[in-house]
């Protein structure tokens, strides 16, 4: 494939595709029960952090000499530590896993809220099995060597974007009629209160897929400037999206958010299809994109995961049992893999609960980018604010996470924290493996 293929319109149907492809389906509902009307500020605020990391990585992008984006590279060039370069890439992998398992569960809710799908067969209920079955489709689809072209992704993207802009833009002027005996509401009196940042935090993982950019930019056009525009556009167009989402099914779908939140989109846009006669069509078309968004965000970020994989085995970052790196495309055992254990996640894991996780692994990971690039700072095409917005920003979402995890989902944070432990320990011990059995070896003689 060319090296100068995807321009910028490609370029930013990418970014977009990685956001709003899934992101608005499987968090509207999380964020919502966080922190209720004020769920737009929690979009705004979680896109500006997400926006300044996005000027870390292209800041870093420029000035990188190698020219080979993404993070694991990043800190092998700026910091020169393997470890922590692998310690990154793994960071990475947990937080993709987590995004897919996101967006697994979303397809399995939004399939069992169509009409005449129940929501158990024989006592087992629906939405792990569907959820399952959706992970292993799509990486059978991968190991066939499916994936989308670039003007494909921008008709799909532009259908996707679409549909919710037009949801959004009809809610709004349905409202405005008077006719729904709904008002629209910004929850400006939450908006001094920790509930749109602790919820922005949740939300965060909804904002990463822009970063998938800097892993391809063989295909892209004068990748350094085109994936710099590519992020300043379509961040603040998925906030805008989000927020307007946000807006609109909380004013028509109250009910709805507080009974089965991760599909109140469906309700919403049935009542907005309703004074027409389509209340079933426009509830249809909602679920309908749903499916396909969520589907196709799976599938984009298994086949993007899995290369990213795949290089982290060229450069022993990975172990080489789980795959290998000579092979042509993605390594079957690398795809067999990241499909069971984002099918785990999905089967066992709450919406909530995976949302988070996949926000922590992307927290730490654009607050260290932002962290390198602020120390970046005496180069003359760097500039300093971004990248310390985005360093605080992580930094406050962090904790606030972990309170909101401890607070409300107690079991969740545990397993959180435990994962973490055990992710990082795994980590140091692969990394340090050759330096821990020097040691062992040194010490050995003297207890002999």
């Amino acid at each position: 494939m060319s090296g100068a293929q995807l321009g910028l319109k490609e370029s930013v149907s990418m970014a977009l595709g990685g956001m709003i492809g899934g992101g608005i389906y499987a968090v509207l509902g999380v964020v919502t029960g966080i922190t209720g009307p004020a769920t737009w500020a929690a979009f705004a605020l979680a896109g500006l952090v997400a926006g300044c990391a996005g000027y870390s990585y292209n800041a870093l992008n420029d000035i990188d000499d190698d020219n080979q984006g993404g993070s694991v590279s990043f800190v092998q060039s700026f910091v020169g530590n393997s470890t922590l370069a692998g310690m990154v890439g793994w960071t990475l992998l947990f937080g993709y896993v987590g995004s897919m398992a996101m967006y697994a569960f979303a397809f399995g809710e939004f399939t069992v809220a169509l009409r005449g799908v129940p929501d158990s067969v024989a006592a087992v209920p629906l939405r792990p099995v569907v959820s399952v079955l959706a992970v292993a489709g799509f990486v059978g689809l991968n190991l066939l060597g499916a994936q989308a072209t670039g003007s494909a992704e921008n008709v799909l993207v532009a259908a996707k974007v679409g549909v919710l802009v037009a949801f959004g833009v009809g809610g709004v002027a349905y409202v405005a009629t008077g006719a729904s005996g709904a008002a629209l509401s910004l929850g400006l009196s939450r908006l001094t209160s920790f509930g749109p940042v602790v919820a922005a935090a949740v939300s965060f993982v909804a904002f990463q897929g822009w970063q998938l950019l800097f892993y391809d930019q063989e295909r892209i056009e004068d990748p350094v400037e085109t994936i710099r525009k590519a992020v300043y556009v379509s961040v603040p167009v998925a906030v805008a999206v989000y927020a307007l989402v946000a807006v609109v099914t909380i004013a028509l779908a109250p009910e709805a958010l507080r009974s089965h939140p991760h599909t109140a989109l469906v309700d919403a846009a049935g009542a907005i299809a309703e004074p027409l006669g389509l209340r079933r069509a426009g509830m249809l078309a909602i679920s309908l994109s749903a499916l396909f968004s969520t589907g196709s965000a799976i599938n984009a970020t298994l086949f993007s995961t899995g290369h990213f994989a795949k290089g982290m085995l060229s450069d022993d970052l990975l172990p080489d049992r789980i795959g290998d790196s000579a092979a042509e495309g993605i390594p079957t055992r690398t795809l067999l893999l990241l499909g069971v254990v984002t099918a785990a996640f999905a089967a066992v894991g709450s919406l909530g609960g995976i949302t988070s996780f996949a926000s922590v692994a992307f927290l730490v990971v654009f607050g260290s980018m932002s962290y390198l690039a602020l120390r970046e700072r005496d180069r003359d095409r760097v500039n300093p604010v971004p990248p310390a917005v985005g360093l605080v920003g992580t930094a406050a979402f962090l904790p606030l996470l972990f309170w909101h995890l401890f607070t409300n989902q107690r079991h969740t944070f545990y397993v959180v924290v435990v994962l973490a432990v055990v992710a990082v320990t795994v980590e140091l011990l692969y990394f340090e493996r050759d330096a821990i059995e020097e040691e062992v070896e040194s010490v050995g003689p003297d207890f002999v």
